[in-house]
């Protein structure tokens, strides 16, 4: 390939890279880019490797939200859940150190990088439902909703606590964010209506 050719294709990584946030050689290929210009870029210095496979711009100023849009394209099937989803959702103050989200009961576990992944192992329509996108540094995030968040929660009140569970759902009726059928149906879809049901009555 000749020098100008390949400045040429570099600064068309370049733009893209710009555009999308982060990028990961599939997207580079996507657009008919060679996926190597990444870590040629990022060892001149123009980019930025985040974690395996990941890059972005060098010196690229990154969210509150940033370890979200990097697990959404580290784990592209995967979904923002429980703790990171109360964060995301403004239903809880604590930071978790952590990314949970959920992967089918079948995928592969990702490999790991920069932002730390709590994996958690979804299926059928507990995986599938609920599901709201969000753009987050150019990046498409996939995050339950706030009503199937806090089913979520009941379900896995034994990883994460009753009591988080319970703010959860306190913050999402005080703020009329999620309605009494919404949790409901959640509900029977995460299979934690029985335990719900004594706290939403309360609610009512």
């Amino acid at each position: 390939m000749l020098p100008g050719m390949q400045s040429s294709r570099e600064q068309q990584v370049l733009r893209l890279v710009r555009r999308l946030g982060i990028v990961r050689p599939r997207d580079l290929r996507a657009h008919k880019l060679p996926g190597d210009a990444l870590w040629r870029l990022a060892r001149r210095g123009l980019l930025e490797q985040r974690s395996r496979g990941v890059y972005a711009l060098a010196g690229h100023e990154f969210t509150e939200h940033h370890s979200l849009a990097e697990a959404a394209k580290r784990v592209p099937q995967g979904v923002i859940c429980l703790l990171s989803a109360l964060r995301a959702q403004n239903l809880t103050t604590q930071s978790p150190h952590e990314v949970w989200i959920a992967i089918d009961r079948k995928a592969r576990l990702p490999k790991s990088g920069a932002a730390k992944l709590r994996v958690v192992r979804f299926s059928g329509m507990a995986l599938s439902e609920g599901i709201e996108h969000r753009q987050i540094e150019g990046v498409r995030v996939p995050i339950y909703n706030v009503a199937k968040t806090v089913a979520d929660c009941f379900k896995y009140r034994n990883k994460i606590g009753l009591d988080v569970a319970l703010e959860a759902l306190r913050e999402a009726w005080r703020s009329r964010r999620a309605t009494s059928n919404d949790l409901w149906k959640y509900a029977e879809i995460c299979r934690v209506a029985n335990v719900m049901r004594p706290y939403l009555e309360s609610l009512a």
